[in-house]
């Protein structure tokens, strides 16, 4: 699966992809993550890439010369199923989401600065408006880190447990339930027995309840 990332300040992005799952991806050949920097795409004397809004305003517009001349350039070497923008105004990122997109093949990744980027972007390439949640960032990047590490470690090969994605939270609509690990006791603080009794059946019931109380009392929206 391939990345490719528009952004204006791409060192903002080399450390989220240079570590754990996402760096193991990359190095097996699962996922390609390319970071465009936007002001090579800029026809602009100092580089620049946005002006002031017309119409008056504070902040100010990314242009749209600079992001249609890098779609362009990347859909002439390869098909792509989808172009998003990260914004705030966009559909709330979730788990199924996630999951739709991890069956892609190559998605382009927009991330926007200042006021927001020129309209016209948004209504001749972008495919998808995404958002992170209800507040404002100063950019679109660590949306963008985001959105890929959530996508990348549900395809096939990228986990070492490939049955560990399907456990977590909001997979099954609920929240996970508690994990322990060793030791069983410590400063009397005991692992629930159940979990050491090696009954599989009786686990896995421990867990679902425990998940379905975990919800009701923390997310009880997602049981609605």
């Amino acid at each position: 699966m391939r990345f490719d990332i528009v952004t204006v300040l791409p060192g903002l992005l080399e450390s989220p992809f240079a570590h754990s799952i996402l760096l193991r991806a990359q190095k097996k050949g699962i996922a390609e993550i390319h970071v465009h920097n936007l002001r090579d795409y800029s026809s602009a004397k100092h580089k620049n890439v946005d002006d002031y809004p017309y119409g008056g305003g504070s902040g100010m517009v990314m242009m749209i010369e600079p992001f249609a001349t890098c779609i362009e350039k990347l859909k002439s070497e390869r098909e792509y199923d989808e172009v998003i923008f990260m914004s705030p105004d966009g559909v709330t990122f979730n788990q199924q989401l996630a999951n739709q997109l991890s069956i892609q093949k190559n998605i382009i990744i927009l991330c926007g600065h200042y006021k927001g980027i020129d309209q016209r972007i948004r209504d001749l390439y972008v495919t998808r408006e995404i958002s992170i949640g209800d507040y404002v960032l100063s950019g679109g990047e660590l949306p963008a880190a985001v959105l890929v590490d959530a996508i990348v470690r549900l395809i096939p090969g990228v986990l070492s447990d490939e049955t560990s994605a399907l456990s977590d939270s909001f997979q099954g609509e609920l929240l996970d339930a508690p994990v322990y690990t060793r030791p069983a006791d410590w400063n009397g603080h005991k692992v629930p027995d159940i979990l050491l009794s090696g009954n599989t059946p009786e686990i896995e019931k421990w867990r679902f309840e425990q998940a379905l109380e975990r919800t009701r009392k923390r997310r009880p929206d997602l049981l609605e």
